[in-house]
């Protein structure tokens, strides 16, 4: 095309904020660019061993500006004034508290530094009494199960566990919080100037998935309910929403301030925010039944099929089934594991503390030999231990593992498990227990396949997006193996920011829906792994045995917790 329209994607994930320019007539990738969140690199207002982590809107906002300029700065000539939309996603649930205007409280006076006044990263677990308490009542007080479209089971990961449990514990925060966002509705909020926390367009896909919102319910749970929860919670829903909005709908235009901030004309249109997993699945190219996997840090696993075909279907022990918060007019369903990546993060920590507290940290070193020592190790250990893992035959190393580092999401949520490590013997290595990790992070993902297939949703395939899927052939390979099914890796490396991207284009009226910006879109894909028949066959064995252990485990978490 002699005059190429443009649309700009943005994904914000755990670490850093990613931005990419697309040229919506094909969906070739114009340019990217990459913003590390500062203050959370930093460490800062995190306490892991609280399972506390908290992020601060600054990094959000000065990561937005900075990724996206750097992307236009990248892009040819005229780039910026052909812009015709931006779409952004976000992890979640990943609430904070507002004042009236929907500004977060971390950005007004006195709230600086009071992590609970920042947005409540999605990995936070200090709310699992309040999740259990909103599960107990939901079963109990003889009115609505509003779990009930949340697979039955309600997390500490989200919205309204997170909320109360701030609203017990910070006395501050209690009487200045009108309202609470979640980050995907607060960034088009913020790129569009609405000063109106009640004018905000919230996310479908946020509000169906985190928040218990509903069509039968008109809305979100009841007033009775929430104030029966506590008395804390009264009159929060007047102060929310009822209303949601579809990922092809227009949150607004740029405003006048960040249309300047960023080079762009005011004239671009900022969709609807969603989450990252459900934009990604767009980028990856879902179908109907066929299974997503966004393998990062965790895994979100992404299912959608026709609304008539699943009418009366409620699954259990997943995230949540909603209408349109993947593809409007398909009912979207999500799963997903509290923890993949990072689970070998965490066995890389813990081998590298030797490395980093004594080897590094000795006088035999120079500071920079030191840094360069370290730096080296670190990104290298992964690839090593996978290289030495996979010379090991199934099931010989003898080793069986438990991936609940991070407690579960699905299927049947539970953020009090802890994972296991068992059949350790003298002569076990690193590279034995890192199969078993990545055994245990496999059997996780096919716990979620089987309970789709047992309440009657049929997987015909799987899509694997994110940064394990691109670097890790060793994991893929068993992954395939265990699960028995074929999957395909889209070509681009960026199918988060693309999936946006997508939704932008519908969004500012390019296309007439997301489905036909995808298909105009899509990348197409580089990489198939097939499941080994031998493997595949021994692993059925191994996963039996992996059930019994997380039973066992299971059980034994409740009867603690209850003495």
């Amino acid at each position: 095309m002699d005059d190429p329209t443009f649309v700009i994607g943005v994904d914000f994930g755990t670490d850093s904020v990613r931005t990419l320019i697309v040229d919506a007539a094909g969906g070739t990738e114009i340019a990217a660019a990459v913003a590390p969140y500062r203050r959370w690199a930093a460490g800062r207002y995190c306490d892991p061993v609280r399972n506390r982590f908290r992020q601060h809107p600054l990094d959000y906002v000065e990561g937005l500006e900075e990724s996206i300029t750097t992307a236009l700065g990248r892009s040819p000539s005229g780039t910026a004034r052909r812009v015709r939309g931006i779409s952004v996603d976000t992890t979640g649930s990943t609430p904070a508290p507002v004042d009236r205007a929907g500004t977060p409280l971390a950005l007004t006076p006195g709230f600086e530094e009071n992590p609970d006044a920042m947005f409540i990263l999605w990995k936070d677990h200090t709310a699992v009494d309040e999740a259990e308490e909103i599960n107990r009542l939901a079963k109990s007080w003889g009115g609505v199960d509003y779990t009930m479209y949340e697979g039955g089971v309600y997390s500490s990961e989200w919205f309204w566990a997170k909320i109360l449990h701030v609203l017990r514990s910070d006395l501050q925060v209690r009487p200045s919080a009108f309202s609470w966002v979640e980050h995907c509705d607060w960034i088009p909020a913020l790129l569009t100037g609405c000063a109106q926390v009640m004018r905000m367009k919230r996310s479908r896909c946020a509000a169906g998935h985190k928040a218990m919102w509903h069509e039968a319910f008109d809305g979100l749970p009841g007033e009775e309910f929430l104030t029966r929860l506590d008395p804390l919670l009264e009159g929060l829903r007047s102060r929310l929403y009822r209303e949601t909005f579809t990922s092809d709908a227009a949150a607004g235009t740029l405003s006048g301030p960040w249309a300047k901030r960023l080079g762009l004309p005011e004239q671009v249109t900022v969709g609807v925010g969603a989450f990252d997993a459900h934009m990604g699945a767009v980028g990856g190219g879902i179908r109907p039944y066929v299974l997503t996997k966004i393998m990062g840090t965790s895994t979100c696993d992404m299912l959608v099929a026709p609304m008539h075909e699943m009418e009366g279907k409620l699954i259990r022990g997943i995230c949540g089934q909603v209408n349109g918060s993947i593809l409007p007019g398909m009912l979207g369903m999500e799963a997903g594991q509290s923890a993949f990546g990072d689970v070998y993060a965490w066995f890389r920590d813990l081998l590298m503390w030797p490395v980093t507290n004594m080897i590094a940290a000795g006088p035999a070193l120079t500071p920079e030999a030191s840094a360069a020592m370290k730096a080296e190790t670190e990104s290298r250990l992964i690839a090593a231990l996978s290289a030495e893992a996979a010379k090991t035959p199934v099931e010989a190393s003898g080793v069986l593992a438990l991936d609940w580092m991070n407690g579960r999401r699905t299927p049947d949520a539970n953020q009090a498990l802890k994972g296991a490590i068992t059949g350790i013997n003298l002569g076990t290595d690193a590279p034995r227990v890192f199969r078993a990790l990545v055994e245990a992070t496999a059997f996780g993902a096919k716990m979620i396949v089987d309970r789709f297939c047992s309440e009657g949703v049929r997987i015909d395939g799987v899509i694997a997006l994110g940064g394990v899927a691109r670097k890790s052939p060793f994991i893929m390979q068993v992954v395939s193996d265990v699960l028995n099914l074929k999957i395909s890796v889209p070509k681009s490396e960026e199918t988060c920011a693309l999936g946006a991207a997508m939704c932008a284009a519908a969004a500012c009226g390019i296309y007439p829906s997301i489905e036909s910006a995808r298909t105009a879109m899509e990348s197409g894909f580089e990489t198939e792994y097939l499941p080994n028949p031998v493997n595949a066959r021994a692993y059925e064995a191994l996963f039996d045995r992996y059930r019994k252990l997380g039973s066992f485990v299971e059980q034994e978490t409740i009867r603690l917790r209850s003495l």
